[in-house]
């Protein structure tokens, strides 16, 4: 199934289930509300998860009892989160949110690393769209 790139903000609750799916792959409504590291009620269970059935972000089997799955993946709803919050926060500028992050925590050498590859990535990326006169 096709995510589409722009999604309904997803609740909190929302968000747990989807986790709980992504652990144990599909589950009953009451596998769920037993999986659910903290307990909330059944009734709320199951209009969460329709809920997620209803935006797409999660299927429901026909059988009997029914099981519920996760169709989108953990980065999908990463990504949607951080392009509003990029959007508010910084008005769609990304290096006044990426400053922030680095400049105030002690980011560890491997993260560090992890940084340089996507910076040269997005430089590659960056010079192959340009026009040869331009480089």
């Amino acid at each position: 199934m096709t995510i589409r790139r722009k999604q309904a903000r997803l609740a909190s609750g929302e968000i747990e289930l989807l986790e709980m799916l992504w652990r144990i792959r599909s589950a009953t409504l009451a596998e769920a509300h037993e999986a659910l590291p903290r307990k909330i009620g059944y009734t709320t269970v199951q209009t969460r998860l329709n809920r997620l059935v209803a935006k797409g972000l999660a299927k429901r089997s026909g059988s009997h009892p029914a099981k519920y799955e996760a169709v989108i993946q953990p980065d999908q709803v990463c990504r949607g989160d951080l392009d509003v919050l990029v959007s508010r926060v910084t008005s769609g500028r990304i290096v006044p949110l990426v400053a922030h992050l680095v400049q105030d925590r002690d980011l560890t050498d491997a993260e560090l690393c992890e940084l340089r590859e996507l910076i040269d990535e997005a430089e590659r990326v960056h010079r192959k769209g340009k026009p040869k006169a331009n480089r």
